[in-house]
């Protein structure tokens, strides 16, 4: 089973306040990426939220997700991954798409051709848009322990360094840029 994760535990410091809650096309920014996994061929689906997660939780169409509290959010973006990839791993998961909860443009297509090119031995597989990689990221069961180690603020970037990766060009497939500030969401 591949499932999905998306990281939206932040308090979105740059943004000035839960930006998960910002309005994009009339809808909260996190619904997008959520939306985007509803459509995707994964399947448990969790979002990892932290600050304010109550708040959000109300404010947001989960999309069918299951809603994870990750209590060490402050800690940063590792403390989300390992809560979700534990959840997921004792769901059953043997390999997980993650995306970001402020990076609405990432579409369902970009989710579909990352699971599509599991296989041929590779831990992981990356999208990458002009050659740069970037999100969805699918992690296999194989990762999960070393993800369990990172800290800080730091996604699977690192872990990826290491490991056979799979990147598929993902170019027209959604948009991968994130919404950091408030000038961002304009964009």
């Amino acid at each position: 089973m591949v499932a999905g994760l998306v990281l939206a535990a932040g308090a979105g410091t740059r943004f000035g306040g839960r930006k998960q809650l910002a309005e994009l096309d009339g809808r909260p920014l996190l619904e997008h990426a959520l939306a985007a996994m509803a459509g995707a061929p994964v399947e448990p689906v969790a979002v990892v939220l932290g600050f304010e997660a109550a708040e959000i939780r109300a404010g947001v169409d989960m999309q069918g997700a299951e809603a994870i509290v990750c209590p060490d959010w402050i800690e940063g973006q590792a403390a989300s991954l390992r809560t979700g990839i534990e959840a997921l791993e004792r769901a059953g998961a043997e390999a997980v798409v993650v995306t970001l909860g402020d990076q609405p443009g990432i579409a369902a297509r970009a989710i579909a051709a990352v699971v599509a090119a599991r296989g041929d031995g590779a831990s992981a597989v990356r999208a990458t848009y002009d050659g740069v990689p970037g999100h969805p990221v699918l992690l296999e069961q194989s990762l999960f322990g070393a993800v369990c180690s990172l800290r800080g603020d730091v996604g699977a970037r690192e872990l990826l360094s290491g490991a056979v990766v799979t990147d598929v060009p993902c170019d027209g497939l959604g948009e991968p840029g994130d919404v950091d500030t408030p000038a961002d969401l304009e964009r």
